[in-house]
């Protein structure tokens, strides 16, 4: 295979594939083929690789630049704004999973602890409610407590403890 046809099947790849984890296709598209190209590139040309619009192309690389994985770069003698992705993975993965937290993590405890706070809690059935939303909310409570650790931590703690949960 060669590298071109590579970097086309990574992009179009890389954009199935995030559907499956809630993010849009263009968005990790955009975002791969700011990580498989070495140069900085422009909204012209991510619109003309990726054959999408100009609004798509900009409504995507300033999510990027929200979610803290894509900077501007600009290059001297030229007006135009450039964009480059993060390329350290370790950084990537944590940044991502910090917004994804932010984004959806973090409103269902807030959603959850709401609705263990009901008025008529004496029946057997809101009793039933509330151990169900406080079981809910045990659960989401851990897993906001392991990103945060995945977050907090360097790559070698993570392989660290990913192999010792393998053995």
């Amino acid at each position: 295979m060669k590298l071109s046809e590579a970097k086309e099947k990574y992009i179009q790849t890389w954009g199935t594939f995030a559907t499956n984890w809630g993010i849009n296709r263009t968005m990790a598209q955009v975002h791969a083929l700011l990580l498989a190209t070495g140069k900085p590139l422009s909204t012209d040309e991510v619109m003309e690789q990726l054959e999408i619009s100009r609004g798509n192309a900009n409504m995507n690389l300033r999510a990027l630049i929200d979610w803290g994985i894509v900077r501007k770069e600009f290059i001297k003698g030229d007006r135009k704004e450039y964009f480059v992705a993060e390329k350290d993975v370790w950084y990537l993965f944590k940044q991502i999973t910090k917004e994804r937290r932010k984004r959806e993590i973090e409103p269902v405890i807030s959603f959850l602890e709401e609705l263990k706070n009901i008025e008529d809690n004496d029946s057997e059935e809101a009793k039933e409610f509330i151990k169900l939303m406080s079981d809910f909310s045990s659960v989401t409570g851990k897993i906001n407590n392991i990103m945060d650790l995945a977050i907090k931590s360097d790559d070698h703690w993570l392989v660290g403890k990913i192999t010792n949960l393998l053995k």
